[in-house]
């Protein structure tokens, strides 16, 4: 006979024994933790200190942040979401060389192309992803023929405990755009990505990790599509996290002044004959002000900054009065830097006009009068290693490539046209395409029928920022024979000895 309490006793294991069974279907087939870790937009290898006075960012803390996750984690995938290559100071010296030899330090296991890993052109590029020692990503980066870039994958499948982890990465879709591929081809971002995840679940993926250098609208497309359970994405420099109960988006800024982790919980169960994976993410965002920099990556870092620094300390010349090139000046208004630049380049092509975007000056730097100009701030301000190009146009498609140029005003814009040879009148308050007053070339109105001489970057030339009309010009100086810019800069400079340029009425806006 059972006593009282052992009945109790017995009844109470049989209950807790309840809790914990599972039909056979329902008992997980693997489970494991994933921890992905994204940095993206990742240029310059020094730290910066920060408005809050704090150091962050730099290859020797990145280095830290990561060696702790792989040294914390049995599973880790350190993703790299693209553009690295350009822009930087030192990288405008040595096209990137420094950036990929840092980045084998760190050894990412997916990395993708953004637009600035083709600043350069298309064979730097192919160049410098030589020298990679980490896994490159682009099933949608295909050369002139159709064939994938040597050296990049499409896909991959990885077994962590019996989860398969399906990896695809995709390069920027508009890099042609905004950057210099030349016959590199670009498929469509979403499209591309949505049969790459689809090819990974038929080969058996659990679940899909998307890493894609994107806009965030083809990001939120395939959140929509389902595509991925996982998006780790570069190019719009803010730090995202969304997470909709089905699909993750996640970015990490730019610099890496913060680098996101992402623990990823897995179980795989048997349902009606078919693997069926659930999941939840766990988001950690490091600051890296709370790092300890890497000695060892801090020592590279240090040896590449005493090298180049020799090189660029040269002045070449001094400044009457201040040079303004911060964004608020540069991409909204006539300003002396961009006066300056441009009268090197229609100086340099002897031409009728020059035009350079203000999105191709960079540095955001005030140079007070009397300031030494020196090698690295013309290499800071000029960065991505752009040739002056001389096409033939009309005045009307000149025209039409002002109004393109003004069409964002007041709104900061890449797009808005530094000139030397031209003068305008604006008004920013009419339509968009019809805003131009009055022009003037080579200080004469313009003659719509007429064709100029106009000097500009290579950029532009090939449409870059919308100019169509520059893309559509009768092309007089070849890319491969063109002159760079930074070094028509600096000689020109150095033919100057005192800059004494300063905002003069080129544009009006009334």
């Amino acid at each position: 006979m059972i006593s009282r309490r052992g009945f109790h006793a017995s009844f109470s294991a049989f209950l807790a024994s309840l809790s914990t069974w599972r039909p056979a279907w329902a008992q997980p087939v693997a489970s494991t933790r994933i921890t992905f870790v994204l940095f993206n937009d990742f240029y310059i290898m020094n730290e910066q200190v920060l408005a809050d006075g704090k150091a962050r960012g730099g290859f020797a803390r990145l280095a830290t942040v990561v060696n702790d996750e792989r040294a914390k984690h049995r599973n880790v995938i350190v993703a790299h979401g693209g553009d690295t290559l350009s822009p930087s100071l030192m990288s405008g010296f040595d096209r990137g060389k420094h950036i990929v030899a840092l980045t084998n330090l760190i050894a990412p296991d997916i990395f993708v192309s953004g637009n600035h890993e083709f600043d350069f052109g298309r064979d730097v590029f192919l160049e410098r992803m030589r020298e990679a020692k980490f896994p490159l990503y682009g099933a949608n980066l295909r050369l002139a023929n159709g064939n994938p870039v040597p050296g990049h994958l499409d896909r991959k499948i990885f077994d962590f405990d019996g989860v398969k982890l399906g990896l695809t990465g995709i390069a920027y879709e508009k890099s042609a755009r905004l950057s210099s591929p030349e016959d590199l081809q670009f498929l469509p971002c979403v499209e591309t990505t949505k049969a790459q995840a689809a090819a990974l679940r038929k080969e058996g993926a659990d679940f899909v990790c998307a890493v894609l250098h994107c806009d965030r609208g083809d990001a939120f497309l395939l959140q929509f599509a389902q595509a991925a359970e996982l998006l780790l994405t570069g190019h719009t420099h803010d730090l995202f996290i969304q997470h909709d109960g089905q699909v993750a988006i996640v970015e990490s800024g730019y610099d890496a002044f913060y680098v996101t982790c992402i623990d990823v919980d897995i179980q795989v169960n048997i349902r009606e004959g078919k693997r069926v994976a659930t999941w939840w993410p766990r988001f950690r965002v490091i600051d890296t002000a709370d790092v300890v920099p890497d000695a060892a990556v801090a020592a590279a870092v240090a040896k590449y900054q005493e090298d180049f620094s020799r090189e660029t300390e040269a002045a070449v010349a001094k400044t009457e009065f201040e040079l303004d090139s911060r964004n608020a000046t540069i991409r909204t208004r006539e300003a002396a830097i961009g006066n300056l630049f441009a009268d090197a380049m229609r100086h340099t092509m002897k031409a009728d006009a020059a035009v350079i975007n203000g999105g191709g000056i960079r540095s955001g730097k005030v140079y007070a009068p009397g300031s030494a100009i020196k090698i690295r701030d013309i290499l800071a301000e000029l960065p991505f290693n752009n040739r002056v190009v001389v096409v033939e146009m009309t005045g009307e498609a000149l025209l039409q490539a002002m109004e393109n140029g003004l069409a964002q005003v007041p709104v900061p814009a890449g797009r808005f046209p530094q000139v030397s040879g031209i003068k305008l009148v604006f008004d920013p308050k009419r339509p968009m395409r019809s805003r131009v007053i009055s022009m003037e070339v080579a200080g004469k109105p313009v003659e719509p029928a007429r064709i100029y001489r106009i000097a500009i970057l290579d950029f532009l030339a090939r449409g870059g920022d919308d100019y169509i009309t520059f893309r559509e010009a009768k092309r007089v100086t070849p890319d491969a024979d063109a002159p760079l810019l930074a070094n028509e800069v600096i000689a020109y400079l150095k033919s100057l000895g005192v800059v004494r340029i300063k905002p003069e009425g080129r544009i009006v806006s009334l």
